[in-house]
């Protein structure tokens, strides 16, 4: 490929470096000054006349000069890289070449220069021809000269510590060696150059020892040969052209016509100069007809840096004066005119590169620039992108995208869709939005686009690749979910609901949108327990409405501790095809069960499809068909947390049968709780009194006698309030009474009956319950008299009551005339005998209460008398023995007022004891007595509760009142007593 064919750009900025003239410190570097310059790592090399070497800085200042040889200039100079020893090399045509190995870090202290280690004399078998090439190797345990007569010497040994070398001449050719390169791999080997040919010799290996094998049959001249480090390849520049070798021959070669001086490599640059072409023939007759601007033009070199990797030119420009020799150090490249000018070539910032080929639109070149020197992805993705752009505005849309995708990382999706948006380039834009779900950028936004998309260019395959694809999730589940339903995909919404074990979205889809209600409760039931649960409480209602057995049997199953998630099995059967296309056969076809739906639509739970179906036969007489076949074993059991069975009476408002099945089912369970039985026989009297309060006769009764049967028995744990509240919320009379029977509310039953006007049943009530409850006799005394019907059913039980009532004295007169005037019903004939016998009772009653009266009086009055007589009047003693020996009294004797009478020493008076403060012994029981009933009724009258008490308890009011004002409950204590 010829090089004017390359690309032509300027990433190097060139500036001349100026020499400042500063006494011992500056060196003029032209070519009458200095013999050798060269770069090493830190310094640069210069040698000058009398054979010495100065190192010069970053501000090309000499911070160090020592006379390197005694005799001769310093013609090569070379540092061992990233070590600190030098090579130098003197020479006189006099004299055989003198090579010294020096440590620029050792200093002798004598003299402080550098510590030289190894002195010696380069052989040419005693012929005194200059030196043409010169090469060391990196380990510096060999090296090699070349000369003008075509001989090459290796010098091998210890130049460090100068424990011996040898030199031996491994080549001899008739043709100048110009150029010289050591290949440094697992073997050694010597590339050589002459002006004719280009050879390389094995130094080290199985083929040492072996003559040089020819390369190529042309040779380069000196300057023209170097070695690329990277590669270990050698780099030749000829007139024609520049080639590169490798120790098998040729490997490239770049068309470049024109001569060449100079050929230097720099990273991954090939730095190439050249005179012009016309120097070589019209040198003279110009100079004598222009003088010495025509000097100047045919003194012109061209400087090329070229990168031959990627087939540009870096950098050219010409330069007045001729070069004399090129170096890199401190990342820069510099090149030295023969006149001393020296020139600095530094390269620019890789973003300014960029920027180069961005306003020249190469972005193909910028991208393999990017590629070759492994940018990070964040920088490179921006040239995929700058190059999308520029594309696009040529409406080149598909390269455009192309682009797009490779910087998909770092590029703002909104960005890019919105372009294609814009130009409605819908496929473009699911490519992208493809490749966004891929690299696991996609919000939720990009899924629904991307549907949208599908939906838009009604691709229903892609649509099914996008949510089949295998692997892990790229796209926001939720989203492509809810776009497929919104956009009318019910089946590919609910695969993906499936496949991605969204238990709940398949139930939603099959119910909601596809209003498949066998297959949804044909999925459920092959759902674990934990997931079933809910699904089916959710969807319970739609569920009993449309599979309403199945469903209910679901409920059951679950709640009673005993569901187990069926598993499917796919059997391939070979079956007759079926002829008809009548109303039968589509029937027949029609009654596919909805497992085998639910198979086809989406792949179940624990389904088996390890058997694939075979295709159809093609004798059309007989076709494979699947049939999916359900089953469940005790070992597939799972257990779970069994749910309180009130937690699904919901489910089953305006389904009254299937719940009465499903209370039943739980109360024959032997798993079902005592705390939840309580609820389940309540709920389950409340719908057999509902079935009877919606149906008709026989079927009424029957619902009735399972209500009662229901809680006849006393072993069934139903509130007593709820069963009476249930009772008289649905008119179940019968319910009412049994429950008040079994709790002894007497009364209750009894009004139950009156509240329905029932007077037989009042009567009986009466009758039985009317011993143990006599508030029944008032209160039917109320209800016979309510109206003259029921007076009239009632008959003699009026009498009878009214007999209870006064025998018993459950009420009083008053109280019964009352009860009978409050309306017009009862007469006085019905009342005349209870009155008349009651008016008797109370005169008889009057009078003995006024002989009771007369009585106490005449008693009080002798009291008082007695009392009047004892302290007004003098008492006589008759009495003749003593009270209590009974023997005859002698004195001392004592007398008592109650005319008892005592020797002194039969009372057993105390020391110290009055005999006037001793009472009587034969009356003192009786006084003890008389005080305790008093002391008792102070102490009780000042208890007012009790006094409350018996007054609410007394059926003679009045006359309790009239005993506690006897104890003196009425009594006022005056002075503190």
């Amino acid at each position: 490929m010829a090089l004017t064919s390359w690309k032509s750009f300027r990433f190097f900025d060139v500036s001349q470096v100026r020499l400042q003239d500063d006494g011992d410190a500056s060196v003029a570097l032209d070519q009458g000054n200095t013999h050798c310059v060269a770069a090493g790592s830190q310094y640069i090399f210069v040698s000058t006349d009398g054979g010495v070497v100065q190192l010069l800085d970053h501000n090309f200042k000499s911070t160090r000069s020592w006379k390197a040889h005694e005799r001769g200039d310093v013609s090569n100079i070379k540092q061992i890289p990233d070590t600190s020893y030098l090579i130098t090399l003197s020479e006189d045509l006099s004299h055989e070449p003198e090579l010294k190995v020096w440590n620029l870090d050792q200093i002798e202290r004598r003299t402080g220069h550098p510590k030289c280690l190894c002195t010696l004399t380069v052989q040419n078998g005693r012929k005194n021809f200059p030196m043409t090439a010169f090469t060391v190797t990196g380990d510096l345990t060999q090296l090699a000269v070349g000369f003008g007569n075509g001989a090459v010497t290796v010098v091998r040994g210890d130049f460090v510590h100068e424990r011996g070398t040898k030199q031996r001449t491994v080549f001899e050719s008739e043709e100048p060696i110009t150029g010289l390169e050591f290949r440094e791999a697992n073997t050694t080997a010597l590339y050589i150059a002459t002006t004719s040919r280009i050879l390389a010799l094995a130094i080290t290996g199985n083929r040492q020892g072996t003559p040089a094998r020819t390369l190529d049959e042309n040779g380069c001249d000196v300057g023209c040969m170097t070695l690329d480090p990277e590669s270990n390849e050698i780099v030749i520049a000829r007139d024609d052209a520049i080639y590169t070798y490798n120790t098998r021959g040729k490997a490239a070669s770049y068309a470049y016509e024109g001569a060449k001086k100079l050929i230097s490599v720099s990273k991954d640059y090939v730095l190439l100069v050249s005179p012009p072409s016309n120097n070589l023939s019209r040198s003279a007759p110009l100079r004598a007809f222009g003088g010495a601007q025509a000097s100047a033009i045919l003194n012109t070199s061209t400087f090329t840096i070229l990168n031959t990797d990627m087939k540009f030119l870096a950098h050219q420009e010409s330069l007045q004066n001729q070069v004399r020799t090129l170096f890199s150090i401190w990342g820069d490249i510099y090149l030295l005119t023969i006149d001393g000018k020296l020139f600095r070539y530094h390269e620019k910032t890789f973003q300014q590169k960029l920027d180069i080929l961005y306003q020249r639109n190469l972005f193909v070149e910028a991208i393999s620039m990017a590629r070759k020197y492994n940018v990070d992805p964040v920088q490179r993705n921006v040239i995929f992108r700058r190059y999308g752009d520029f594309l696009y505005q040529k409406g080149d849309y598909d390269t455009a995208m192309q682009q797009y995708l490779r910087a998909i990382d770092n590029t703002e999706p909104s960005q890019i869709i919105r372009k294609f948006l814009d130009h409605q380039r819908i496929q473009n834009l699911i490519e992208y939005l493809e490749e966004l779900h891929e690299h696991h950028k996609a919000t939720s936004n990009h899924t629904t686009l991307l549907l949208n998309c599908y939906a838009k260019l009604k691709d229903v395959d892609k649509l099914e690749q996008f949510i089949r694809q295998p692997g892990d999730l790229t796209f926001d589940l939720d989203t492509a979910i809810l776009m497929c339903r919104q956009g009318g995909y019910y089946d590919q919404a609910a695969f993906l609901a499936r496949r991605h074990n969204e238990h709940g979205l398949v139930v939603d889809i099959l119910v909601e949108n596809l209003k498949k209600y066998a297959e949804a409760l044909a999925y459920i039931v092959r759902l674990e327990p934990k997931e079933a649960y809910p699904n089916f409480m959710k969807y319970g209602t739609v569920l009993l409405e449309h599979c309403s057995q199945d469903a209910t049997q679901l409920f059951i199953d679950y709640f009673t501790g005993v569901f187990r998630p069926k598993k499917d099995a796919v059997i391939v059967q070979e079956a007759p095809v079926q002829q008809e296309s009548g109303r039968f056969g589509n029937m027949a076809q029609s009654a596919t069960s909805a497992v085998q739906n639910l198979a086809a639509l989406i792949p179940l739970p624990y389904m088996s499809t390890s058997t694939a179906p075979p295709p159809p036969s093609a004798d059309g007489q007989k076709q494979t068909v699947n049939q999916v076949v359900e089953t469940t074993t005790e070992a597939d059991f799972v257990e779970y947390e069994v749910p309180k069975p009130r937690v699904a009476f919901s489910a089953f408002i305006d389904h009254p049968d299937e719940f009465v099945v499903f209370l039943e089912s739980c109360l024959d369970s032997e798993d079902v709780s005592d705390e939840s039985k309580t609820d389940l026989y309540t709920t389950l009297f409340e719908m057999y009194l509902h079935k009877a309060t919606t149906s008709q006769r026989e079927e009424k009764t029957e619902w009735e006698r399972k209500a009662k049967q229901l809680i006849e028995s006393k072993q069934i744990p139903i509130d007593t309030a709820n069963v009476l509240l249930l009772s008289d919320l649905e008119k179940f009379r019968e319910g009412t009474i049994l429950v008040s029977e079994r709790q002894g509310l007497r009364f209750d039953v009894f009004r139950s009956y009156t509240a329905a006007q029932d007077t037989q049943g009042a009567i009986r009530a009466l009758h039985k319950y009317g011993p143990e409850e006599p508030q029944l006799y008032p209160a039917a005394l109320a209800y016979f008299t309510s109206s003259p019907e029921i007076l009239d059913e009632a008959g003699s039980e009026v009498e009878a009551v009214l007999q209870k009532i006064d025998e018993d004295g459950l009420m009083a007169p008053l109280q019964v005339i009352q009860t009978l005037s409050a309306n017009a019903v009862a007469t006085m004939g019905l009342v005349k005998k209870y009155l008349s016998s009651t008016v008797e009772r109370e005169r008889s009653e009057i009078a003995a209460n006024r002989r009771l009266i007369s009585s106490y009086r005449a008693d009080s009055t002798q009291k008082l008398s007695e009392i009047e007589e004892l302290a007004t009047k003098p008492t006589s003693f008759s009495a003749t023995r003593c009270s209590s020996c009974g023997r005859p009294l002698e004195l001392p004797t004592v007398h008592f007022l109650c005319k008892h009478s005592f020797h002194q020493r039969c009372l057993n008076i105390p020391e110290g004891q009055e005999p006037n403060d001793v009472e009587c012994p034969v009356c003192a029981p009786q006084n003890q007595t008389v005080r305790q009933i008093r002391r008792a009724q102070e102490e009780s009258a000042g208890r007012h509760e009790l006094f409350a008490d018996a007054l609410n308890r007394s059926g003679d009011k009045f006359g309790t009142i009239s005993d506690w004002l006897g104890r003196g409950v009425m009594d006022v204590k005056i002075g503190g007593e």
